[in-house]
């Protein structure tokens, strides 16, 4: 039990230092977030949030991705530019997140042995819109962020996690702080162009 709770420990350091590094629009964010989803993941697993580990991968491979873009981006020199999606493109993401979390919920349910399957998949699925809109340098994903760490919240108190919950308490709260930030930057100057 103690090695889970220093995994719990180190994912929930590394997961400060990301969300303050993405505040400021810091490629340096990606590093930090790689460390913090290889500990987390194995507190999930052993927690039967199967659907909330597997996410733990995914992210591990979009954050080299977000690395990639951001650098190119100019992140390497400075902050990066960020952009606000238009209707059409927001309306797309949120239908196509709705139907693949209720896809997996539906697998989670029928094949696993998954604690709570429609919460799981629901955070999983908005996790991955997110990651991707963050890899876009899109305003929009603190506003899923800030509905993932609300959500989050509860599924890991109600799974006795709480160092985990404590940790999105500070994700909510950073996710708020990074939506004023972002859209202050795009305002003045750090719009990266809708899509």
């Amino acid at each position: 039990m103690f090695h889970m709770s220093l995994l719990e420990i180190v994912g929930t350091l590394f997961g400060f230092a990301n969300i303050v590094l993405l505040i400021r629009r810091s490629v340096w964010n990606f590093p930090a977030a790689m460390v913090m989803v290889s500990c987390i993941a194995v507190v999930l697993f052993e927690a039967k949030l199967y659907a909330e580990a597997g996410l733990q991968v995914f992210f591990f491979i979009v954050n080299v991705y977000g690395w990639w873009l951001w650098a190119r981006a100019g992140g390497m020199q400075h902050a990066v530019q960020v952009g606000w999606m238009g209707w059409p493109t927001r309306i797309g993401w949120i239908a196509a997140t709705a139907a693949v979390s209720l896809e997996l919920g539906w697998a989670l349910s029928r094949y696993t042995d998954a604690a709570v399957p429609m919460v799981d998949s629901a955070v999983a699925g908005m996790s991955v819109s997110a990651q991707f809109l963050l890899s876009f340098r899109r305003i929009e994903n603190w506003i899923a962020w800030i509905v993932i760490d609300v959500v989050s919240i509860w599924l890991y108190v109600s799974r006795d996690l709480d160092l985990l919950a404590v940790l999105y308490v500070a994700f909510l709260v950073l996710s708020v702080l990074g939506l004023r930030e972002w859209w202050k930057a795009a305002k003045t100057g750090g719009e990266a162009g809708a899509a």
